[in-house]
């Protein structure tokens, strides 16, 4: 199957010195809200992406720890990046809905880790495609889990 863009890029630069660095960057000047929260991106493949957000005064909540918003665009960005990585060329995903449990203070900087089960098969129907995602803090104790589901249909041809 055609490979996606980004995760072409992805394959080009993770090698390299600083490469994991300029992906990420160049994913903040694609989508700049995501700038909000310094993501790195450390993993990418089908079915897997591992992002890491240093906890820093822009994230802070009123108790200087991790915001709950801030954690979901780290959520949004992990899934974003599975995404880009597991659905081909021939196909486009939307997000659809996000679920969301805080299960702890976020005291630490986060670790975000979207992972399918399995990788689905992409037909000509559309369908929904759940993605759950886990955050960590630096003792890897879970501190958000999230489901975001997105819908996968095939692109139409022009």
């Amino acid at each position: 199957m055609a490979q996606n863009p980004t995760y072409a890029m992805w394959n080009r630069l993770a090698g390299k010195p600083v490469g994991k660095q300029l992906f990420s960057a160049a994913m903040c000047l694609r989508v700049p809200y995501f700038r909000t929260v310094l993501p790195s991106v450390r993993d990418l493949g089908p079915g897997r992406c591992e992002v890491t957000s240093p906890k820093w005064w822009g994230v802070y909540n009123h108790i200087k720890t991790f915001h709950a918003i801030a954690a979901c665009n780290l959520a949004e960005i992990a899934m974003g990046m599975l995404a880009e990585a597991t659905v081909p060329a021939t196909h486009r995903w939307l997000p659809k809905g996000m679920t969301v449990e805080y299960v702890a203070k976020a005291e630490t900087s986060l670790r975000a880790v979207a992972e399918l089960p399995e990788l689905p098969e992409f037909g000509d129907e559309g369908f929904e495609l759940p993605v759950p995602v886990t955050i960590t803090d630096t003792h890897g104790k879970p501190v958000v889990t999230a489901t975001i589901t997105i819908w996968v249909t095939k692109k139409k041809e022009m």
